[in-house]
């Protein structure tokens, strides 16, 4: 069960979903753990792998029909493996601020941001939202962080709370294990929700989030998503996540909406250019370096890393996270090395994959500023074989908004 600790506690909590223990080579043994939603991914014959320390749905099938179906239509995602933690007290705004690049000050219930989370050097811990929650008191935040960080960020977020001396009026709260976590993505997405919803969506805009209800289940509702595509996610006590999956199923399945893997969710959030922690961002990369500029706000009085990103951004900036488009019929993949036009190797690929809704692969790269200007030729090194490659803008994919008569 997640516990309610002082924020200088270094007590760490225990997830209660089960899990199973498979042996490798009969060498050693790997705990798995399970979302509640397991049972219904069996059901649906989902191919299961191992994903960080969760078995997780790769697809239902096809990653590719996965992949269209969101794009066309709507996908179904479980996403319980997303770690939540709630903090709130009198100085729960000033954690919050001190943690975060982005401003939450300007959050007013019901809202949230994308933001990242520094040390002290620059260099990011992870890239997380922040919703400050409507309804349930003066000062309570909503913090979602990547599944694979939530130990590192649940240990970074009471030292920094000990740390600033705020440990007397702040309260966090792990609700990782109580929660979960599913989303509704695509063209289709607020019609199917909007179907199940016991209340409007109208005031349910792009990263905000609300109180609700589908069919009796109490939730939150979320207007966000990591798809490129307009979408919901939507938090529900665990116990009741079966129940919430199974109803809008029902709904959107004769319309089209189909779940959806980590296969093509993969696919998905790299044609929007949205990045992926552990590839894209990790313990070594600095918010400059990755292109999120724009969610670090430097006017603020203080947060960690401030001085050191300053830094970065006046004396510049050694490598850049560049979109790179493949003009032969190459797939790129991660950790390929990229290449100069005599062949000097000058980059690495973080995420690559061929796109399905482009035709061709694209990728993700650190190359250094001077070969990052948009049309700028470089080479994808694929097997020890060169392969020609172009730095277009991204995102690769931008979907088209509704239009109005």
């Amino acid at each position: 069960m997640g516990a309610v600790v002082p924020c200088h506690s270094a007590s760490v909590f225990c997830m209660c979903w089960r899990v199973e223990s498979l042996s490798i080579d009969n060498t050693a043994e790997i705990t798995l753990r399970h979302t509640p939603l397991f049972s219904e991914h069996q059901r649906l014959k989902a191919r299961l792998a191992p994903f960080g320390e969760w078995e997780k749905p790769i697809d239902y099938g096809s990653i590719i029909e996965e992949h269209n179906a969101t794009r066309r239509k709507a996908g179904l995602f479980d996403l319980s493996h997303m770690g939540e933690f709630i903090v709130s007290g009198p100085q729960a705004l000033e954690l919050i601020s001190v943690l975060l690049t982005n401003d939450p000050r300007v959050l007013n219930p019901g809202q949230g941001q994308y933001a990242l989370m520094c040390r002290d050097d620059g260099t990011i811990v992870d890239d997380v939202i922040v919703y400050k929650l409507p309804g349930q008191g003066p000062t309570p935040y909503l913090l979602v962080v990547n599944a694979g960080n939530m130990d590192k960020d649940w240990q970074w977020v009471q030292q920094v709370c000990a740390k600033e001396g705020l440990a007397g009026d702040s309260t966090v709260e792990n609700r990782s294990d109580q929660t979960a976590l599913i989303a509704v993505q695509g063209p289709l997405a607020e019609e199917i929700v909007a179907t199940s919803a016991e209340e409007s969506l109208a005031n349910v805009t792009p990263f905000s989030i609300r109180e609700a209800a589908i069919r009796g289940i109490p939730c939150m509702i979320a207007r966000t998503g990591y798809t490129g595509e307009d979408g919901f996610e939507i938090f529900v006590s665990a116990e009741r996540a079966l129940d919430l999956w199974t109803i809008i199923h029902g709904i959107g399945g004769p319309s089209g909406l189909r779940p959806v893997g980590l296969g093509a969710r993969d696919t998905l959030r790299l044609e929007a250019r949205l990045p992926l922690y552990g590839n894209d961002i990790d313990d070594t990369t600095t918010p400059l370096e990755a292109g999120l500029g724009r969610w670090v706000k430097l006017d603020k009085p203080r947060f960690c890393g401030k001085e050191a990103i300053e830094t970065q951004k006046r004396e510049g900036i050694r490598r850049t996270l560049v979109g790179l488009k493949m003009t032969d019929r190459s797939v790129p993949r991660a950790h390929y090395p990229v290449l100069s036009p005599v062949g000097a190797e000058i980059g690495i690929v973080t995420s690559g994959s061929f796109s399905p809704t482009l035709g061709y692969g694209i990728a993700l790269a650190y190359v250094p500023p001077a070969y990052a200007e948009v049309g700028s030729a470089v080479q994808v090194d694929i097997r020890s074989h060169p392969h020609p490659a172009l730095v277009v803008k991204t995102p690769f994919y931008r979907r088209r908004k509704a239009t109005t008569i």
